[in-house]
């Protein structure tokens, strides 16, 4: 049938590989290949972050008993186009004695970090750009490399607020990935694998957030908490404080520069809704129940592609949720929580996870 390639997405990429195959040699079909998947994450990169931020201002006013955005289309559609726009034309603005090398380096080094961390990821059944068989270990080596762009953006711009934020920003991020690290490091040892199409494979049968017990649902709450941190997002945002650094580590930045600043936050947001609806929830794989055959069939009628968008939209709707909920921490609390709460509790229940696999007493 021809929409067989929504619950199989190699049939699509063979077909076009075979068809370029049919007109040039290895070397030009590799390039084009490559070309190819550059533009599809380009323009898949920008239609996420443009509906991202919609939603947020929607469910924002919603949560504030506002209406949001509602003048520019229907519903306010384009709001977020509009904006772009705009930014794309403002002037970007040159900041006296700012180190103008590294000033203009740091939003791409943000925004480069993101890319390649998305690349990793498994959307549906033979939609999978990279395929490491270190994938959790590459995503999260990727995803420390951020905070270089911030602490040069700080750094560079030549001013004291943009310097607190990226300093807050380092320490933020350097004590929160300890966390990630763990809760995900805690689901390799349930899947055997760090392997990210292994370990959705792995939950063929049912999503480890329900087969791992106890120690899997703390690794998943933990990696929420500690990946909202990372993305300096609310109640976290400490690193954009409005109220005391203006906008932190990008204040002196305007333009097209600073749209790469805000795009990547939403990206970074999406990316690891992504990784927790891979790791903990089955990432593209339906919800299978045990041996109710009639039921999981009606589930495989689902498009993988819609399995994998529903729980990343879902876990993106709670770390919205949060944000809009929850007052910012003070610098000391937010350390605290890490230091005191979040890792003791991490490092206990690796050792849990790894005597409920040896034990097997998972599903």
């Amino acid at each position: 049938m021809w929409y067989d390639f929504l619950y199989d997405f190699s049939i699509l990429t063979k077909g076009i590989d075979k068809f370029l195959s049919a007109l040039a040699n290895p070397f030009w079909v590799t390039t084009w290949e490559l070309v190819i998947i550059g533009v599809a994450i380009l323009a898949f990169y920008a239609v996420v972050g443009l509906y991202l931020v919609y939603a947020e201002r929607k469910i924002c006013g919603f949560m504030q008993c506002r209406v949001g955005p509602n003048r520019v289309g229907p519903y306010g559609f384009f709001q977020t186009i509009a904006d772009l726009i705009k930014l794309l034309i403002k002037e970007l603005v040159p900041i006296k004695n700012a180190d103008k090398i590294l000033f203009n380096i740091a939003p791409f080094i943000v925004i480069g970090v993101s890319f390649l961390a998305i690349a990793a990821i498994p959307f549906a059944k033979g939609l999978h750009a990279i395929d490491f068989n270190i994938g959790v270990f590459y995503i999260i080596a990727v995803s420390s490399m951020g905070v270089i762009g911030i602490l040069l953006a700080g750094w560079s711009s030549n001013n004291k607020y943009s310097l607190i934020g990226a300093m807050r920003s380092g320490a933020q991020i350097v004590s929160y990935e300890l966390s990630v690290g763990l809760s995900l490091i805690t689901m390799c040892i349930l899947a055997g694998s760090m392997q990210l199409s292994t370990i959705v494979e792995a939950q063929r049968n049912g999503w480890f957030i329900f087969t791992g017990h106890i120690p899997a649902i703390i690794a998943f709450v933990i990696f929420l908490i500690a990946s909202t941190a990372e993305t300096n997002r609310g109640p976290f945002d400490l690193p954009e404080a409005e109220s005391e650094l203006t906008a932190g580590f990008h204040t002196e930045y305007s333009g097209i520069k600073f749209a790469f600043f805000f795009l990547a936050e939403y990206m970074n947001m999406f990316i690891v809704a992504s990784i927790a609806a891979t790791v903990f929830w089955g990432g593209w794989m339906p919800l299978h129940i045990g041996s109710l055959t009639s039921f999981n069939y009606v589930m495989d009628l689902i498009p993988p592609f819609f399995w994998y968008f529903g729980k990343t939209a879902f876990i993106i709707f709670i770390m919205m949720w949060f944000k809009w909920t929850f007052p910012r921490l003070r610098i000391d609390q937010l350390l605290t929580l890490e230091w005191k709460y979040l890792l003791p509790i991490n490092l206990v229940n690796v050792l849990l996870m790894a005597l409920v696999v040896m034990m097997k007493w998972y599903f």
